[in-house]
């Protein structure tokens, strides 16, 4: 099967960006789970279910840019995309998604407790009134 050159270049940009999306994925995972060191078995299963979900998003993204067409090069671009990420904009990114998920929490935080202050106030007068 023959394919254009502009879909082949179509094919190598996305490859290569779902690599990108790859790294920016794994910084998050690597936010969320911390960089301390826990417990061997529940880190395995926690990385399987890293790469499963990452391989969905991925297999996604292709399918929604180049109709998954899946070949030896695309795993290459892939891998070329990851290096590229992790060699030049990991350390910006991972400092961005710290200030982001920081300040999520933050919120989250302060919603919760404007949220459930007016019951928080209601449990204080009936107690201090027995």
């Amino acid at each position: 099967m023959l394919i254009s050159i502009s879909h082949q270049l179509k094919l190598v940009i996305f490859s290569f960006l779902s690599g990108v999306l790859t790294g920016i994925l794994f910084d998050v995972y690597r936010i969320i789970r911390g960089f301390e060191g826990t417990n061997k078995i529940l880190t395995f299963i926690e990385d399987m279910l890293f790469w499963i979900f990452s391989s969905v998003v991925v297999f996604i993204f292709l399918l929604f840019t180049n109709y998954a067409y899946i070949g030896f090069y695309v795993y290459l671009l892939i891998a070329l995309g990851i290096y590229v990420y992790l060699k030049l904009l990991s350390k910006v990114i991972l400092a961005i998604e710290y200030k982001i998920l920081k300040n999520m929490g933050k919120l989250i935080r302060i919603s919760k407790n404007i949220l459930l202050f007016p019951i928080d106030f209601l449990l204080y007068t009936i107690k201090r009134k027995k």
